[in-house]
């Protein structure tokens, strides 16, 4: 076999090769010819031909010594590379395996095979076999990264979410500097594990420089069901000053967070800045959620305003009342009384206690 050169087909992204190995028996002159005339056939694309003739010769040579089962295995190849190059995965993944299984074929050669037939099954939709394969094949092997993750994409469309997380783990370990589609799987699969703190800290890591809407979304909402509002909150905040979220759906839900995670200054100046811009309707509702907010943030002056300006709009009596009482509390009697008194007028029963007990409070 000295004159053989490594039968190597390439596949899709990957080769399929066949080196010399030491104990492999020799080859006859007309082999080695014969497989190196269809390899050099095969690199020109003539893949009808070169898929007859290496089947019909393994055909041929079954049954023979071990230098007949030898060349049948490479025959095999030739094969498999010629249906992997036609696009047919799944029949080049069949020759693999009849290759593979061939007795007297070396267990290292046997290796390389297999890795290359898990793979063509996973190209072929077989990913119950292809995952079973290379599951198999890396607890012998150290692997490459890439096939860590084509394993935990495997166990993720069986929805073996565990095993699939571990998978991740590993592969990440190995990937200095994952893809998006690989943060994307990875993200995927420790949030279906429950690994939700571990898929957060990967959102995070990096999500400066995604420009990826949704990324920013998923880690906020993330963020939110571990009961880490101030950090959902942060993030959307990060999305909204980089432009990567708009729209009045961001907006409110950004205005939300603020207000639940403990920044309601920040929602009060989104909502604002939005009411001024057209940007949300100026409506009663979003008037008094402005109101509301700059009272969480003990902002006085801009919360009794926001307050006196809803009470005038929508003249409910509740509204009155609400700017009455903060109106007393926060020493503007002249201004909680005349609220209170109107609040009185429009039904509010609380009203008239409240300046009852305001009078009451002035005349000691």
């Amino acid at each position: 076999m000295s004159r053989l050169r490594p039968l190597f087909l390439a596949t899709a992204g990957w080769l399929l090769m066949a080196p010399v190995v030491s104990a492999a028996p020799a080859l006859s002159g007309a082999f080695i010819a014969d497989l190196e005339r269809l390899q050099q056939r095969l690199a020109a694309g003539e893949l009808e031909t070169v898929s007859e003739r290496a089947l019909a010769q393994a055909e041929r040579l079954q049954g023979g010594n071990a230098a007949d089962r030898w060349a049948r295995a490479l025959y095999l190849q030739l094969a498999a590379g010629a249906a992997a190059r036609g696009g047919d995965p799944a029949a080049a993944a069949d020759y693999l395996t009849a290759a593979r299984k061939i007795r007297g074929v070396e267990a290292e050669q046997q290796d390389r095979w297999q890795h290359d037939e898990a793979r063509l099954r996973l190209a072929a939709g077989q990913v119950e076999r292809g995952g079973e394969l290379l599951a198999d094949w890396l607890a012998r092997h150290e692997g490459e990264p890439r096939d860590r993750w084509r394993l935990a994409r495997a166990l993720a469309e069986r929805e073996e979410w565990q095993k699939a997380a571990n998978w991740v783990e590993r592969a990440l370990a190995a990937t200095p500097e994952p893809s998006e589609a690989q943060l994307g799987l990875a993200v995927t699969v420790l949030r279906r594990a429950g690994r939700d703190t571990a898929a957060l800290a990967l959102m995070a890591d990096g999500l400066g420089e995604s420009r990826d809407p949704e990324r920013w979304r998923q880690a906020a909402a993330l963020a939110w069901r571990l009961g880490d509002v101030g950090q959902a909150a942060a993030i959307r905040e990060a999305g909204w000053r980089h432009g990567l979220l708009d729209g009045e759906d961001d907006l409110r839900r950004l205005i939300d967070l603020h207000l639940a995670g403990g920044t309601p200054a920040r929602a009060a100046e989104h909502l604002t800045r939005a009411l001024e811009q057209g940007e949300l309707e100026d409506s009663e509702a979003h008037r008094r959620l402005l109101a509301q907010a700059w009272e969480a943030a003990r902002d006085r002056d801009r919360a009794l305003a926001a307050w006196e300006a809803l009470a005038k709009r929508s003249d409910a009596g509740e509204d009155w009342l609400r700017l009455g009482q903060l109106a007393h509390a926060w020493g503007r009697q002249e201004l909680a009384e005349l609220a209170l008194t109107r609040a009185r007028e429009r039904g509010e029963g609380d009203a008239q206690r409240w300046l009852e007990a305001m009078a009451a409070a002035s005349s000691r």
